[in-house]
């Protein structure tokens, strides 16, 4: 079964036109790529009777760890096979398990856009919510050295006459 799931998730990678290498035997690294988080990499790793799946989504928020463990939690409920987690430093992923014999094109597909889906588009708002000192510090740092803010316009609401010059 697992040589079975190997060639199911090499295909369907092909297929789909994802950037991706195996390190080793039936572990997979894929790039996803993303509109508000550059790219999701994702390791595939299959086992002896399950496909594991863990996605970094982002490191251990600098504030406010209630209300984003809090929201994380929360949008669990509506996940499909996968769901978020925290490492013992307390960064970001999602996680989840695969039986091989559920290992199809479909699923797989469905699973890799659940990570996509819930890695990028929840970026902005984990962004905001744990690092909202730091986005106002970076912004004000660039506005004082003349540097582009374009990469911040979606936290405008942040930093909305915060650093900018007089006049």
């Amino acid at each position: 079964m697992a040589d079975d799931a190997r060639q199911v998730i090499e295909a369907t990678l092909d297929d789909a036109g994802l950037e991706w290498e195996s390190p080793t035997d039936g572990t997979y690294v894929v790039k996803l790529p993303g509109t508000r988080k550059l790219s999701t990499t994702c390791s595939l790793i299959v086992g002896k009777h399950s496909l594991s799946i863990n996605a970094f989504v982002v490191r251990h928020p600098d504030e406010n760890h209630d209300a984003v463990h809090r929201w994380l939690l929360e949008r669990n409920t509506r996940l499909y096979g996968v769901g978020y987690a925290i490492d013992k430093l307390g960064d970001i992923y999602l996680v989840g398990k695969l039986p091989l014999a559920a290992v199809t094109p479909d699923e797989l597909d469905r699973i890799l856009g659940t990570v996509l889906e819930n890695a990028d588009g929840s970026f902005n708002t984990l962004l905001e919510m744990g690092f909202a000192t730091a986005i106002r510090k970076e912004y004000k740092w660039r506005v004082s050295r003349g540097e582009s803010t374009r990469n911040l316009d979606a936290f405008a609401h942040l930093t909305q006459g915060r650093g900018r010059p007089a006049g």
